[in-house]
């Protein structure tokens, strides 16, 4: 049996059998979405035209980055704790197999409630997008970073401090990061700080690829930006086969 198809079976099984859970899930991250659209809209006042850009083309990189940090390792702990994963790695498959697989299969679970934030804000803010043709490549990579960190966390650490540290996540992405309000708010060390931190520039890289004649994504972030996937999906995949 090739790589690709072992991959491939691996994504049907583990969409069978979360197929109780996974529209619940679908369901949190789509109203996470669109409750941030909303809800800072209210929490801000009135928006003028580019406040409203701005947060109408972050709130689609929160559901990326909530989805892969913290619904990630809440059902990878959740695993954990029931010994499906340990069973699952007796699989005659090679383990990295099982990080392809789960990749993929949240990459596609956090798809809808990105599409629906970008409709509500089209809705609620009457703004126009002019999306890049490298936007896709942006979402992926997103995507991928933080669900491969949220899994190394999860397979790393004991399932009830994964799970802490998924919910502390839920504060820092939604009122420390620079993805929905301009960085030039929060203070000169966090500025610094999130210049190292991949939050910033996934907001930048889903940002100008949703509205590209308004903003443009500086060589900087693009690097640190991947900077962080590498050691992501790398870490991700060394803690996966090192695990026991």
């Amino acid at each position: 049996m090739n790589t690709l198809r072992q991959t491939g079976l691996l994504i049907q099984w583990q969409l069978r059998r979360g197929a109780s859970s996974l529209p619940l899930m679908i369901l949190v991250q789509t109203l996470l979405a669109v409750g941030t659209i909303i809800g800072f809209g209210f929490l801000i006042g009135d928006l003028d035209p580019v406040a409203a850009l701005f947060l109408a083309t972050g709130a689609p990189t929160v559901t990326l980055v909530m989805v892969g940090l913290v619904m990630t390792p809440q059902m990878v702990a959740e695993e954990k704790r029931e010994g499906s994963i340990d069973w699952k790695h007796t699989l005659p498959v090679p383990r990295i197999l099982f990080l392809a697989a789960d990749l993929v299969m949240w990459t596609v679970i956090a798809l809808p409630g990105l599409v629906l934030a970008i409709l509500v804000a089209l809705w609620r803010y009457d703004i126009e997008l002019s999306p890049s043709p490298w936007l896709l490549a942006g979402v992926i990579v997103v995507s991928l970073t933080a669900a491969s960190f949220g899994y190394a966390v999860a397979t790393l650490f004991p399932p009830v401090v994964a799970m802490l540290v998924s919910q502390l996540l839920v504060f820092v992405i939604l009122l420390f990061t620079p993805i929905s309000f301009p960085p030039e708010r929060m203070p000169g060390w966090l500025q610094s700080l999130h210049q190292w931190l991949p939050f910033e520039p996934m907001g930048d890289v889903i940002r100008s690829g949703l509205a590209s004649s308004a903003y443009q994504v500086s060589t900087t972030s693009i690097v640190v930006l991947t900077m962080w996937c590498v050691l992501s999906v790398v870490g991700a995949g060394l803690v996966l086969v090192r695990r026991r």
